[in-house]
């Protein structure tokens, strides 16, 4: 076989690797993402388990490097401090060395069970959890496979004339070997990957022991650098986590390698085969930088808040347009009024942007691409970190100094944005899958049905704003409109479904390719409908127009 040819073999499986790792992470984000979200942020606060809730994060998600993102933007929005947030990255790195290890076994049995019942997961249900449970064994599955791929495609290579050449000045230029790899890793976006790969190819006898280790000092060396790369345009406080990991793993890449290179250690202990040696180097290399962490966190913290710094200019020269400032004053928690004036106006700015995704759904129904998909997604993340900072602000506030009306307005604003958030996730996890459904099998609406369609966004949207206005006017008269509305549109929802029914019976065709998604669209349109007139209920109940209960005396 010629040497072009089993190059195509190995970057074919190396690209299997890669797209199955990040099919494991994106069906984890969407299946559990929450659910991660959660538990990262009520440990943080307790060192040992923000490690632990990171190592965890980290084998879920595939990527100590979305780890490091994700902690990075809870670090920004004020939800955890940097210093845990650093802690957390630490242990998300032993976190992916373990992923390495339990790769490292003989998994084969599993690749036909996984790619099997996977496939018949996700296409044997509509329901998005299941479809995504399916996508992570598809991904597990994949994954596997390419490693036996990788192996196979390299085999070829144990014959080359050539490789001795190449294995032979990278062992004697360690330095060289060592940014090699780093680039490597750089450009795969993945530890896991390029560790899985060093540890294939020392499988088939092509890397010795002492080049191992140089190639995995590499390797932790790059994907130090990838996160701060992808977080350079931030803001300064989202930067200062990926930052502070550069400084413990990417410096200590370089000082282990120099001690390596100067006490040529033995590395017979780390393992009987040169792949258990690369493993074991990678886990006790990040365990070494945890440990050495705990004692320097204060001073790398520090170190990177001033270096984020030295780099803030280019952040602080963004458009006055793109400019965002937070209301939640912490000088202000000893006010209470002005507490929760602040939180009133933080809480507006998630009307704000719950009204620009509520606009923007219709849109992509009619006319979808996928950066627009994206960007209406990221809004959602936007929800997400403000609803997270005004909890956290609002749980600051002294209760015990709560006027009765000031408590009742407290209450207000909490259950609002409660309600802000849920309706973000209805439009992202509900209606954006829709959308996508829409767009991946190319439906198009009946011209009724999507008049209907329109018609009853058109509705939610109206009363959506009457719900903000309430929020700011707290107008007894509007709010009584609001819930009078939600009525109407109860109604209005079965007049629809009737109508989309008897357009089925007729044998519609585009009707039956769209009928779930229209009559899911209905529904979720309708949720978000009752928890944007919720919203107003304390309005209500204060002026006594609410009734404890919508049943009649009988």
């Amino acid at each position: 076989m010629s040497g072009s040819v089993v190059l195509i073999h190995l970057a074919g499986a190396i690209a299997l690797l890669l797209f199955a790792t990040r099919m494991v992470r994106t069906g984890v984000e969407r299946a559990y993402g929450d659910v991660l979200k959660q538990k990262l942020r009520g440990t943080m606060r307790n060192p040992v388990l923000a490690v632990l809730t990171g190592a965890g994060l980290s084998i879920a998600l595939q990527s100590s490097t979305a780890v490091t993102l994700l902690v990075g933007s809870f670090a920004g929005a004020g939800i955890v401090s940097g210093m845990s947030g650093q802690l957390a990255v630490r242990g998300a790195e032993i976190g992916s060395a373990l992923v390495v290890k339990l790769l490292s076994f003989d998994l084969s049995l599993l690749v036909p069970i996984c790619i099997a019942a996977g496939t018949v997961m996700f296409m044997a249900t509509e329901r998005r959890d299941w479809r995504q449970i399916g996508r992570i064994l598809v991904g597990v599955g994949l994954l596997i496979l390419s490693l036996e791929m990788i192996g196979e495609a390299s085999e070829p290579l144990r014959q080359s004339q050539l490789l001795p050449v190449v294995v032979t000045y990278l062992a004697g230029d360690p330095v060289t070997a060592f940014l090699l790899a780093a680039v490597m890793t750089w450009l795969f976006h993945s530890s896991i990957a390029a560790v899985l790969l060093l540890v294939t190819l020392a499988g088939r006898g092509f890397i010795p022991p002492e080049l191992g280790i140089v190639l995995v000092l590499g390797v932790n060396l790059g994907s130090s650098v990838i996160a701060p790369l992808l977080t350079r345009g931030a803001a300064p406080g989202v930067r200062v986590v990926p930052v502070g990991n550069l400084l413990m793993r990417g410096a200590g890449s370089i000082v282990m390698l120099a001690l390596f290179l100067a006490l040529k250690p033995p590395v017979a202990f780390l393992g009987s085969t040169v792949g258990d040696q690369i493993i074991h180097a990678h886990i006790l290399f990040n365990c070494i930088i945890l440990v050495a962490g705990i004692p320097l966190a204060g001073l790398v913290y520090r170190a990177s808040e001033a270096i984020v710094a030295m780099g803030g200019k280019p952040a602080q020269g963004k458009a006055l347009a793109e400019a965002e400032l937070s209301a939640l004053d912490e000088t202000a928690l000893g006010q209470p009024s002005l507490a929760l004036a602040n939180a009133t106006r933080e809480v507006v700015k998630v009307c704000e942007t719950v009204e620009i995704m509520l606009s923007r759904i219709i849109e992509l129904y009619e006319h979808a691409d996928q950066d627009k998909i994206d960007e209406l997604a990221a809004l959602d993340d936007r929800v997400d970190r403000k609803h997270a900072a005004i909890k956290l602000y609002l749980s600051r506030v002294p209760l015990n100094q709560l006027s009765d009306s000031e408590a009742l307005r407290y209450q207000e604003l909490l259950g609002a944005c409660v309600k802000l958030e849920q309706v973000g996730d209805i439009i992202v996890r509900n209606m954006l899958a829709h959308v996508q459904k829409k767009l991946d099998r190319g439906l198009t609406f009946t011209d009724e049905g999507w008049r209907e369609l329109t018609a009853f966004h058109h509705s939610v949207l109206t009363n959506a704003r009457l719900a903000f206005n309430v929020l700011v006017s707290r107008d007894p008269e509007t709010a009584r409109q609001l819930v009078q509305e939600k009525d109407r549109l109860r109604a209005l929802e079965k007049q629809s479904s009737q109508s989309h029914f008897e357009r089925l019976r007729e044998g519609t065709a585009k009707s039956v390719e769209t009928s779930s998604i229209h009559l899911d669209t209905i529904r979720d349109l309708k949720q978000i409908n009752s928890l944007l007139a919720s919203m107003v209920y304390p309005v209500l109940e204060e002026q006594g127009m609410l009734g404890g209960s919508r049943l009649r005396t009988v």
